[in-house]
């Protein structure tokens, strides 16, 4: 079975606090990702090809904290994470405090696929880009009056914010998918936390901790408060549980978000593919930005 789900956010996410036309907006941008990410599956293409193409879309919305939507850092500047995990070989690359990449999806897959390096770092990063031929773009083009002034209310309330306060959900992206082969793969990319300082790096492109993929147990990508999913471990818990005690996926997902997580204060949610194909989508706010879709029928797009 194929199958892929994709993931842009966790957090206080209700109709009372969501116009109808965002709505229409969320869930347009999320089926585009979820149709785009599945025709590489259905075309025979591999997971990691597609949640690539998945997430590259949501990198290229305004809708996410992900490439063109990104949150700014204290000093007004986008710096942007991202990492993708082959479970086949468990390979694995990253980028963090990237500032000119238009899609670090992109960037994590060149490092996996071209250095034997799992992560890379700012300018180091950029100049692995160059050296690439990526072309850089300036950092105007991340910005959006809509993130400028989340940062503009973090500062004069002189806090962090690690949730969209207009909305109040964290808006990290990502995918997981199983293809033709039965191989699976993770992807998640991220702007961070409005208002970071010190070139503060949260859990995406952490390996284990914001994404994971291994064909003997299942792929993770995760949304939330970053530093509570490092603690734990969260996609890697999640894939042990499942390799080491033969727990379901969908159950060892379930105990580490609402149990686990929940006990040291952490908040969001997670996407899990199994060796099967089977997709879970588990959160413990109050709603998560999802999408799923497999070659049994399964096509949903939901927000609350």
């Amino acid at each position: 079975m194929i199958s892929i789900a994709i993931h842009g956010g966790a957090g206080v996410i209700s109709r009372a606090t969501m116009t109808e036309e965002n709505e229409r907006a969320y869930r347009a941008d999320l089926e585009r990702a979820l149709d785009a990410g599945y025709a590489v599956l259905e075309g025979g293409g591999t997971s990691l090809d597609a949640t690539a193409a998945a997430v590259r879309i949501l990198e290229d919305s305004p809708l996410f904290n992900a490439g063109l939507g990104a949150v700014f850092s204290h000093a007004g500047i986008n710096e942007l994470d991202a990492a993708i995990m082959d479970g086949a070989t468990l390979k694995a690359g990253a980028v963090a405090g990237v500032r000119h990449v238009r899609n670090p999806i992109d960037l994590a897959r060149m490092v996996m696929d071209r250095t034997s390096h799992v992560l890379l770092t700012g300018e180091g990063a950029e100049e692995f880009a160059l050296a690439q031929g990526v072309k850089l773009v300036p950092g105007s083009y991340f910005y959006t009056e809509r993130r400028w002034k989340q940062l503009e209310d973090a500062r004069r309330n002189d806090k962090l914010a690690s949730a969209d306060e207009d909305i109040g959900f964290f808006s990290t992206v990502g995918a997981v998918a199983r293809d033709r082969q039965g191989n699976l793969a993770a992807a998640t990319s991220t702007g961070g936390m409005t208002n970071k300082r010190w070139g503060r790096i949260g859990d995406s492109p952490i390996i284990g901790a914001g994404t994971y993929a291994d064909n003997a147990s299942c792929a993770v990508s995760a949304t939330g408060s970053g530093e509570y999913f490092m603690r734990a471990v969260v996609a890697h818990e999640i894939c042990a549980r499942v390799r080491l005690t033969g727990a379901g996926a969908a159950d060892a997902a379930r105990d580490v978000v609402q149990v686990m997580l929940k006990e040291i204060g952490g908040d969001g949610g997670v996407i899990v593919v199994d060796r099967n194909g089977e997709l879970s989508m588990e959160f413990n706010t109050e709603g998560m930005f999802r999408a799923a879709r497999d070659s049994r029928g399964r096509r949903e797009v939901a927000i609350y």
